[in-house]
């Protein structure tokens, strides 16, 4: 990030800023493996058919899903596979914050 200008870095959080919406990650993870229409991923992710649209109109805007119309239909995949990489490598970030906060925790309660 470095040398960027202040317009690039609120780009910049205004993408991470998607990211941080559970229900987001959630739609991210049911198009991990496939696409889905709307109805679907109402259905796997338990959520409104309006709150699951306005977050695919979020993440279309980004860049990081990409709707396909198929008739009636309209169909979502991941746009670019990069973002599991910037998922994961936080997720194993988070992982090993927590595993060294129970080692000192567990140290002090020996």
């Amino acid at each position: 990030m470095e040398g960027l200008s202040s317009e690039n870095l609120t780009q910049v959080a205004t993408y991470f800023k998607a990211l941080s919406e559970p229900n987001r990650l959630q739609i991210l993870n049911c198009l991990r493996q496939n696409e889905h229409n709307l109805t679907e991923l109402v259905q796997l992710t338990t959520s409104s058919p309006a709150n699951v649209s306005r977050h695919l109109a979020q993440l279309c805007s980004l860049g990081i899903v990409e709707r396909q119309s198929r008739g009636n239909n309209a169909f979502f995949k991941i746009a670019d596979p990069a973002i599991y990489e910037l998922c994961d490598f936080v997720c194993d970030c988070i992982a090993r914050n927590i595993e060294s906060q129970n080692k000192k925790q567990q140290a002090f309660l020996k």
